[in-house]
């Protein structure tokens, strides 16, 4: 049996016993177990959600955290197969008769334009489960529409950061510490445009359509210095029913959006609750803050990444076809390891983003200086969501960059209980 055949057959035998472990885990984990302290108060799922959500709950859950753990190894066995089955070193020989200005942009375009449709199925089974369940609104031409549009976006980031990256390995000297120094004005740059360049190609948005809910975010913004003129709204409803807000950008590009959707299935008191969370991150600099993480992240990536990337070159290179650290062929390679490295980082970058959303909340129920409308926020974010209100551990450390439904829901209530109040 020829030994790419081989290959193909273990990691795909791995695969398929990974997956079947994963719908193991996420299936007897149950979904919405909360403890017996919490039975019966407003953080159980039991009290407003009715019993048909709750099964639709206990059976998506699963499903979701299912498709997600079997995603990372998926993505992982794409950019495999393109070095050990000699894809890459193949596209490298059919394009080598181009022009570099030529050749370079094509052969990005293949590895980007493979690992799309391969990966593909999976974001497929996923908008059909959202779908089915009434949570994703949009149709499917809208739905192509964003995955192409993704892709577009995508692609000319990969070529532009690959091109930058092979030219700098093909150099002399700390090329870890070049691509890091690179990087940090890129990373800048992104958070700068993507308000105002990158979040209008999917959604439009206007000024607030309610003039009067307008002025009482923006004297809360004043409340809390928040230099902004306008509440910009996100059209959102062709797309899901989802609820959200947030506030993003640096400098002038600053936006404080709020999806149509929140508008209008969320109250007074609880949208201006959502509002004063998404600007207690400004206040608390978590913006400047998550630059700053990114920044010291993409050095550790870089360092750590580079190591493993020199050793692979030595250990498999000839096999792969890989010329040297600056051959384009070994693009898949970089990606591996990006994606490896970016799942193993993923239980401390989500533990950090968990405790700033959790003081966040805290900073909006001291602005406000109450809790009202939280309870009742986060309560209807999970009916329309149908999400898990106590995620197990594994899922927890993965995919939560939030803190649960129900921690959420207690740390409100203690809050009111602190007070005298009554959380709603």
């Amino acid at each position: 049996m020829p030994a790419r055949t081989r290959f193909k057959k273990r990691w795909l035998l791995l695969l398929l016993v990974y997956a079947m472990a994963a719908a193991a885990y996420v299936w007897y984990t149950s979904p919405n177990n909360v403890p017996a302290a919490y039975k019966g108060t407003p953080a159980d799922p039991a009290t407003y959600f009715t019993p048909q959500q709750l099964q639709d709950s206990e059976t998506l859950n699963p499903i979701r955290n299912w498709i997600f753990f079997t995603s990372v190894p998926w993505e992982w066995l794409i950019y495999l197969l393109m070095l050990s089955a000699g894809w890459a070193k193949s596209w490298r020989y059919a394009l080598g008769g181009l022009p570099l200005i030529l050749r370079f942009p094509l052969f990005v375009l293949l590895v980007d334009v493979v690992s799309f449709v391969l990966y593909l199925p999976l974001q497929i089974f996923s908008y059909a489960l959202s779908k089915s369940y009434g949570i994703t609104t949009q149709p499917v031409p809208g739905w192509i529409r964003d995955k192409l549009v993704a892709f577009g976006i995508g692609y000319l980031t990969m070529l532009a950061v690959s091109a930058v990256a092979f030219w700098i390995l093909s150099r002399r000297g700390r090329w870890w510490l070049k691509l890091w120094l690179i990087s940090v004005p890129f990373t800048v740059f992104m958070m700068y445009v993507e308000p105002v360049v990158i979040d209008p190609l999917y959604n439009k948005f206007t000024t607030l359509s309610d003039p009067q809910l307008e002025r009482k975010i923006l004297d809360l913004a004043a409340k809390a210095d928040i230099p902004a003129d306008h509440v910009y709204e996100a059209d959102m409803s062709k797309k899901t029913n989802a609820i959200n807000a947030y506030v993003t950008g640096i400098g002038p590009s600053l936006r404080i959006v709020l999806w149509d959707t929140t508008l209008k299935q969320l109250t007074e008191p609880e949208i201006l609750h959502i509002m004063a969370h998404e600007m207690g991150h400004y206040v608390m600099h978590h913006l400047e803050w998550s630059a700053v993480g990114a920044v010291g992240s993409s050095l550790a990536v870089i360092c750590v990444g580079g190591g493993i990337y020199v050793w692979s070159l030595r250990r498999w290179g000839e096999a792969w076809g890989i010329r040297g650290r600056s051959d384009v062929t070994a693009l898949p390679l970089l990606l591996l390891i990006m994606a490896v490295l970016s799942f193993v980082s993923l239980p401390a970058s989500n533990a950090v983003s968990r405790n700033a959303e959790s003081s966040a909340d805290a900073y909006a129920m001291w602005l406000l200086n109450s809790a009202e409308g939280s309870v009742s926020m986060q309560q209807k974010t999970g009916v329309i969501t149908l999400s898990d209100v106590n995620p197990p551990l594994l899922v927890r450390w993965f995919r939560d960059d939030h803190p649960s439904d129900m921690e959420r829901i207690v740390a409100a209530m203690k809050f009111a209980q602190a007070r005298g109040q009554k959380a709603d």
